[in-house]
């Protein structure tokens, strides 16, 4: 079956969502679209469409013209098994004591690690990304120091990879939290895959926008691996969910960005007690101030 896309960029995050909402209008009608930021600085968002028929590219055309888009490039997916393909792709990853591995690579798992599955079809977050690789460092570090945190929340969870992190470094149970309901699903089948089901709750939430978040503040360790600007709007937040002396751990931002963020969380009362940057991207861990 042949899948076509339809790629354009946009300025403005309002405009990206709204365009994309145009697009499901569309005859034929696309099986899926979505809105990522392109993390650049520029405030710019690409707006992608995905059909199983030829979309109308005058009609895109019109759409890209009234959003003041670019005009849209469209183009023929190859028909790829994904799933092998990333299997063969995604090699395991040594971060610290944390060796992140698919099902398929069980038997390479060496000895005096903490081995984490998270299956090639669950892509995202599976720590090959520098910024879940280098949260997992951060917290190979805190318990390498000797921290020792009893409430602990993953906000933005994803995979849930850095809370089964947590689970496996401290006797607590960590809360995951995640705006969307298909990763609290996969994060959850991660959690009973590693059998850590019980020692990690995931739950369905925008930020800290739930009773049981709410009920279990204040935390000692908030791991956020997002991007910028949800970090900064979620900052009035931190300064209220995390204990004095707590420790976040932050990702998802580039090295550009990094000052910005870090300033922004020194205004709402942290400290910088590290930056990691690796390659284009940044891990920083903060403390709250006492």
């Amino acid at each position: 079956m042949t899948t076509y896309s339809a790629l354009t960029h946009v300025q403005g995050r309002e405009a990206a969502e709204a365009l994309a909402e145009a697009c499901e209008g569309l005859e034929p009608e696309p099986v899926g679209t979505g809105v990522f930021e392109i993390e650049d600085g520029s405030n710019r968002w690409e707006v992608g469409a995905y059909f199983t028929e030829s979309p109308d590219e005058i009609a895109l055309a019109l759409l890209a013209a009234a959003y003041g888009a670019n005009p849209f490039a469209i183009s023929e997916v190859p028909d790829v098994d994904w799933v092998a393909h990333v299997k063969r792709e995604l090699t395991p990853v040594r971060a610290g004591r944390f060796y992140v591995h698919g099902s398929h690579d069980a038997d390479t798992i060496p000895e005096g690690v903490e081995a984490l599955c998270i299956e090639a079809a669950m892509a995202f977050g599976t720590g090959h990304h520098n910024t879940t690789k280098g949260c997992l460092e951060a917290l190979d570090r805190l318990a390498t120091q000797g921290f020792q945190p009893h409430r602990i929340v993953d906000i933005g969870c994803g995979t849930a990879v850095l809370a089964m992190a947590a689970a496996r470094l401290w006797p607590v149970t960590v809360l995951a939290s995640d705006i969307d309901a298909v990763a609290v699903d996969t994060a959850a089948a991660n959690v009973i895959a590693n059998g850590l089901d019980g020692r990690v709750v995931c739950i369905e939430a925008a930020g800290f926008g739930h009773q049981m978040l709410e009920d279990n503040a204040p935390y000692d360790l908030v791991l956020a691996n997002i991007l910028k600007q949800p970090l900064i709007d979620l900052a009035p937040q931190m300064a209220t969910m995390v204990a004095p002396g707590g420790r976040i751990i932050l990702s998802g931002i580039l090295t550009t960005q990094a000052e910005e963020v870090v300033a922004v969380y020194q205004d709402a009362g942290f400290a910088l007690d590290r930056r990691d940057d690796l390659a284009e991207w940044s891990a920083l861990t903060l403390q709250r101030r006492k």
